[in-house]
């Protein structure tokens, strides 16, 4: 499972909504809704996420995490 801290680097960074982060990032609005609504992040592009990074100057580890599904 991903768990995603896009609002977290947003607020680091004073970002407010999707919009700012549009124009910072150049990516459109549904590329950027699946992450800020946190639904089907396994579906997102590796670019999406990658411009993201580079646009914020973070590292994909402080966008998204892998936490391993636990075993029972």
């Amino acid at each position: 499972m991903l768990k995603n801290h896009l609002r977290v680097v947003m607020a680091h960074h004073r970002i407010n909504n999707l919009t700012e982060l549009m124009e910072i990032t150049g990516l459109s609005r549904n590329a950027l809704n699946k992450l800020w609504h946190d639904t089907e992040v396994e579906t997102v592009k590796l670019g999406t996420l990658l411009k993201i990074c580079d646009s914020l100057e973070v590292s994909l580890s402080e966008l998204v995490e892998y936490v391993p599904d636990k075993k029972e």
